[in-house]
């Protein structure tokens, strides 16, 4: 296993994450997994073993019994990995029951903390962006939260590039605690966060947290043009995320990904954890199995070391179209370009 540091704080995590949203597996969560106590006992021994010290869940992932079974599953080794959590979705019927308001914000982190099991969360997580409440009163609560020591770290997920730069200025104003790291989309069936979110993730010092980094078992191997929907796995079962919006594009990456594994005697999917953990920015990729053999396999990953030949076949069979003013920057004063923008144009250039 390796490590880096998250963004410029000073936490150090595993290039690979054990997610959880398959523990519990109920309403929602279903198709992703149904693992219980003793099976998360097992993943995590696993996940330890190999190296793994951050473990990441959310409050909505089986409305709670997911960090329920966390919690359970550590008992007294609690302390011996990082835990991060999650808080935006709806945990109740209520009005107030969702958001990032201070009253929403204060609340779910106690019943969080209740269910872990825990007197603290190593990385507190915005799930996603509230356009209703005020940054300020966002900020300011999970700030009191970090002070009187129920949280360590901040982060967002699922923000735009723009809330992002919003959040930090607004931390900065109110010399408040600000984001060490963005959770977030990102895998060669879909590289968007390039455009902005990794520049600006370069620019300000963050780190990134990729979920879903094999798409949603999509860069499995499992996945072949032609084929039928595999039985068993997450599309069958009605899972939607991510969209596929050019499948041709999406069996050509899949093509590639099963030459360069075939070549290195391993999966597709290890290779494109392997892939995505060689990108700028990029701390960790989080993986989560239904089965201990996949989990095994994704482990792996962290070992595996793609040649320049094979990142530059992977990105140029996954490339997305150089939207505005990116192809007009490429094209005037190269010379001027930040290592932020070269993460982006560089290969334009």
């Amino acid at each position: 296993m390796k490590y880096r540091q998250l963004g410029r704080s000073g936490l150090i995590v595993s290039t690979v994450t054990l997610g959880t949203m398959g523990f519990g597996g109920t309403g929602w969560a279903s198709p992703v997994g149904h693992i219980d106590v003793d099976g998360a006992r097992r993943q995590i021994g696993m996940a330890k073993e190999a190296g793994v010290n951050l473990i990441d869940t959310a409050d909505i992932y089986s409305n709670g019994l997911s960090e329920e079974i966390v919690g359970k599953a550590l008992g007294s080794d609690r302390d011996s990995v990082l835990i991060a959590t999650k808080v935006r979705g709806a945990m109740g019927e209520g009005v107030n029951d969702l958001g990032l308001s201070r009253h929403h914000i204060i609340r779910a982190a106690e019943s969080s903390l209740r269910r872990l099991g825990t007197d603290h969360i190593d990385l507190y997580q915005l799930h996603e962006w509230d356009g209703l409440t005020p940054l300020e009163e966002t900020l300011s609560a999970l700030d009191v939260l970090v002070k009187s020591g129920k949280v360590r770290y901040i982060g967002c997920s699922n923000f735009a590039a723009w809330q992002v730069m919003k959040a930090l200025w607004t931390s900065d104003r109110l010399g408040a605690e600000s984001f060490v790291s963005q959770q977030l989309y990102y895998s060669l069936q879909a590289r968007d966060i390039e455009t902005e979110l990794v520049p600006v993730s370069i620019d300000q010092g963050l780190g990134i947290l990729v979920w879903s980094p094999i798409a949603g078992g999509l860069l499995s191997g499992k996945y072949r043009r032609g084929q039928d929907v595999p039985a068993g796995t997450r599309r069958f079962e009605g899972w939607s995320e991510p969209p596929v919006y050019d499948e041709d594009k999406l069996y050509d990456t899949i093509d590639v990904l099963l030459e360069i594994g075939a070549a290195h005697g391993v999966s597709a999917a290890r290779v494109a954890l392997a892939y995505t953990l060689a990108k700028p920015a990029v701390t960790s990729v989080i993986i989560g199995a239904r089965t201990e053999a996949q989990l095994a396999d994704n482990l792996a990953a962290a070992d595996l070391e793609l040649s320049a030949e094979e990142l530059e076949r992977l990105d140029a069979v996954s490339a997305q179209d150089l939207p505005y003013p990116y192809w007009h920057q490429a094209n005037t004063k190269p010379s001027r370009l930040s290592a932020a923008d070269l993460s982006l144009l560089g290969r334009h250039l």
